[in-house]
């Protein structure tokens, strides 16, 4: 049963930006961390951003720290990730999650995620 839908993802120049959203379809956001993470070819899935239950504190990896912002409106049961000065090396597919327990901080480890939506495909060339 799909829980969520992640869209927005095309291709784009480096330089761009572009925003990527998670909307809950099943499943409610609030009060929830939740955090996007991203796989491109032949790697793993690395952790990109996260975003307390509050949405008073975000996360960042390093490689995105200063040109992404993670966001929640959990009126409209959605998390936004804005991605400016996009890079070759921001290409790949982007997935949000939920933590598994409430009031949560976001950015659990991999192995705790028991559901995963089927992404949206973000390609930037250089």
């Amino acid at each position: 049963q799909v829980q969520w839908v992640e869209s927005g993802g095309r291709s784009v120049q480096a330089g761009e930006s572009l925003n990527v959203s998670c909307t809950g379809v099943g499943r409610r956001f609030s009060g929830y961390g939740m955090t996007w993470f991203r796989q491109a070819p032949e790697k793993e899935r690395e952790f990109v951003a996260a975003i307390s239950w509050s949405g008073t504190s975000k996360y960042y990896a390093d490689s995105v720290e200063g040109r992404f912002a993670i966001s929640r409106d959990d009126a409209k049961n959605t998390v936004l990730l804005q991605m400016n000065s996009l890079q070759a090396e921001d290409t790949g597919t982007y997935y949000c999650n939920i933590d598994p327990v409430s009031y949560g901080m976001g950015q659990r480890p991999l192995d705790e995620y028991a559901y995963w939506g089927q992404g949206t495909q973000v390609t930037v060339s250089s």
